[in-house]
């Protein structure tokens, strides 16, 4: 056998080795990213969910998704262990520069609609809103024909 013919074997192998050696990193890298969660750690999960970590098992994790609820995770569930500052940034839109002031939210949905505001405490009859003329008019109704004979009957046009 020439070196010519085993060449595509020996790049195959040599291929075949680099790729599970990175595969094997990446997997090593996230045991141990995951084996650095404390509690009160934010995490996001593979499904993308941001919670903060409560409890530790050995193989699953006690979430807090939203306060006062908790879920539990298996260990290899969790994407990423975020610092704190991203984690808060990302959840509660905090920033760490006091001169960027956050998007303000209204906390009702009446700010957001303009028109007049309507008091619904009211009697009926006062203040009732005015119509909308949606564009349909009533047709006028046609007598019917002159022969008496209505659509569907023996000898009607």
């Amino acid at each position: 056998m020439s070196l010519m013919t085993l060449l595509p074997f020996i790049v195959l192998i040599g291929a075949m080795f680099l790729m599970t050696r990175s595969a094997k990193k990446k997997q090593q890298a996230a045991v141990q990213m995951r084996d650095h969660m404390t509690p009160g750690t934010g995490v996001r999960t593979i499904g993308g969910m941001y919670a903060t970590v409560k409890e530790i098992g050995e193989d699953t994790v006690t979430l807090e998704v939203a306060p006062g609820v908790h879920a539990m995770f298996a260990k290899n569930a969790i994407g990423a262990v975020l610092e704190d500052a991203e984690y808060n940034r990302i959840v509660h839109g905090a920033t760490d520069d006091p001169t960027i002031d956050p998007p303000a939210v209204p906390d009702d949905a009446s700010s957001l609609t303009e028109g007049p505001k309507t008091d619904l405490t009211k009697d009926e009859g006062e203040g009732e809103a005015p119509k909308l003329d949606l564009g349909k008019q009533d047709e006028p109704k046609d007598e019917k024909p002159g022969d008496g004979k209505a659509d569907g009957e023996a000898g009607a046009k």
